[in-house]
């Protein structure tokens, strides 16, 4: 394995990585100056200018295997030709015309999106966290008109649904349990995967039951198939809704096009993001007809449904549901799995969890933001979403070769970290 990620050969923007000292990548500070962003979490001083696939490119020429890309979003890759053909024809014709009109590329995806769900009604917005404020207020309203006035939603315990003060309050981040006080009220939680302690938290004051098939913030954490199953049944019994969180999960992650068809369960909501726009902000909710009760005026957004976004959701939808393509992140996501367990397997690490191309590994150690640290210097994007576990989002079009040369990179990192040497 070299010390460095194999340069572009060929291509004059792209110096060769040989110039790098001990193979890792010289961070220098960024320019121009970013002196005037607000701060609102730690960046590297590395700016990004191209991607192509899995791979991006900063501006000294110096590439990157992205296992990170944009947590999720980049569902096809960077600059994929189906996103940049749709949108550059889209914004050639017309790229706004408001949301006071019908325009076709949200009819179009929204067609799209119920012929492939179980839902019949979509109310596209610009992110996750919009789509999930809007499952709340569905929720709250379906609530006050079918439920005697019911307004609380249950969710769970370390769960992550945005970063609008109403989700933020639905969540369960350790971090945010005392900011911004006073939160939103009317989200108890219960534990995942405990079904008993979720039925104890449904009362008459109770419109719904809010779950994450995987918790990707949490460490990727999977709800099982038969919680889910179990979940479904007892919302029914209860008469209240259920929803399911696929901000992260949905748009082919899992290697179905929604993760909760791994159940074989039909919600009664469920929130899309993230990979919906293959790179672009889009976001949507999707509900069962009977469940979908806003009026005229009650819902709505100055950009959702915009023309130029959901053309790309097309490119994006038209891609995920080609045949053969969701078999083929089946097996990227077995490949990953498998050489994920045979590296916990060396160096004496911990499980590996997850489902499709969202995967994690347990490092056994808080270290993980030292793993990502050096990782970033040779090259390699990875992600840390708790100390001690990394998390895996390649694009789902990732190649054998480029899972290969990630393991070996990280296979890298952690002979030279102390509390894993060779055995």
């Amino acid at each position: 394995m070299p010390d460095s990620l194999p340069s572009s050969a060929g291509d004059s923007r792209f110096p060769p990585d040989s110039d790098l000292p001990t193979g890792e990548y010289a961070v220098t500070t960024a320019k121009p100056a970013l002196e005037s962003l607000m701060e609102i979490t730690r960046r590297p001083p590395v700016i990004f200018v191209e991607g192509r696939g899995s791979w991006l490119f900063d501006r000294e020429g110096r590439r990157y295997l992205d296992f990170v890309q944009g947590w999720a979003v980049n569902c096809l890759g960077h600059c994929p030709p189906e996103i940049v053909d749709a949108v550059t024809a889209q914004a050639r014709r017309l790229i706004n015309s408001s949301p006071a009109f019908h325009n076709e590329p949200s009819a179009r995806l929204a067609e799209m999106i119920t012929r492939n769900s179980c839902f019949q009604k979509v109310f596209f917005a610009n992110s996750g966290a919009e789509a999930n404020e809007g499952a709340i207020k569905l929720a709250r309203k379906w609530g006050a008109k079918f439920r005697g006035g019911a307004f609380e939603i249950v969710t769970m315990e370390h769960s992550f649904h945005g970063r609008t003060l109403a989700t933020m309050s639905a969540s369960d981040k350790p971090q945010w349990r005392n900011l911004y006080e006073p939160k939103v009220p009317g989200f108890p939680r219960a534990p995942l995967n405990d079904l008993p302690a979720a039925a104890a938290m449904i009362t008459e004051k109770t419109a719904a039951v809010l779950v994450e098939p995987i918790q990707g913030e949490a460490g990727v954490i999977p709800a099982t198939d038969d919680y889910l199953r179990g979940l479904r049944t007892l919302t029914r019994e209860r008469g209240v809704l259920l929803m399911v969180d696929e901000i992260q999960t949905g748009m082919g992650r899992t290697g179905r096009l929604f993760a909760y068809e791994h159940a074989g369960i039909e919600p009664d909501v469920m929130t899309l993001g993230k990979g919906m726009g293959g790179g672009v902000p889009l976001a949507a909710l999707a509900a069962k007809e009977a469940v979908s009760v806003f009026e005229p005026g009650e819902q709505g957004g100055t950009f959702n449904g915009n023309l130029l976004v959901t053309a790309a959701g097309c490119a994006v939808m038209e891609t995920l549901t080609r045949p053969g393509f969701l078999e083929a992140v089946v097996s990227a996501g077995e490949h990953l799995r498998g050489r994920l367990a045979a590296l916990s397997a060396k160096r004496g690490l911990g499980e590996v969890r997850g489902r499709g191309l969202l995967l994690a590994l347990v490092l056994g150690k808080d270290i993980a933001a030292s793993v990502v640290e050096r990782a970033l210097r040779r090259g390699l994007l990875i992600n840390a979403p708790v100390p001690d576990t990394l998390r895996f989002m390649p694009a789902l079009t990732v190649s054998r070769e480029e899972v290969d040369e990630m393991v070996e990179v990280l296979d890298l990192i952690l002979r030279e970290n102390p509390p894993y040497p060779d055995p």
